[in-house]
């Protein structure tokens, strides 16, 4: 089995630092799941989350050319993903909204413009 970007893996947690934990993944590789990816509030103690011999289900955020692999347990949540998609919803709405209102503004403020060039409604001939 391949670690690709975006995949979900089981992992098993076999050394935790400060600044991390070490996850040993499927294939016999390892790879670090950052403190910052943890949980979705902050971590000071990351002893206070994980154990060694912990099994995590994790996502893989990147495989460098070296061999590091980037690891992330909040991301593999199905929770965090549907918040994730409903942001993404929420931004296409919003963007598509406020696209649409400053059409109608640029096509209202161009008409009023052309009309009044051309002697249209209400134009006073003298």
């Amino acid at each position: 089995m391949s670690v690709e970007v975006g995949s979900k893996l089981h992992g098993k947690v076999t050394r935790i630092t400060n600044f991390g934990a070490f996850v040993e993944l499927p294939d016999g590789s390892t790879g670090l799941v950052h403190i910052s990816e943890v949980a979705d509030q902050f971590v000071k103690d990351i002893s206070e989350h994980l154990s060694v011999g912990d099994e995590v289900e994790v996502k893989v955020l990147n495989v460098e050319d070296n061999g590091k692999i980037g690891l992330s347990i909040k991301k593999a949540d199905v929770k965090y993903e549907r918040e994730e998609q409903k942001k993404r919803a929420e931004n296409f709405e919003s963007k598509m909204n406020k696209f649409l209102k400053d059409s109608e503004d640029k096509m209202s403020s161009l008409k009023k413009h052309t009309e009044s060039r051309r002697g249209g409604r209400g134009a006073k001939r003298g």
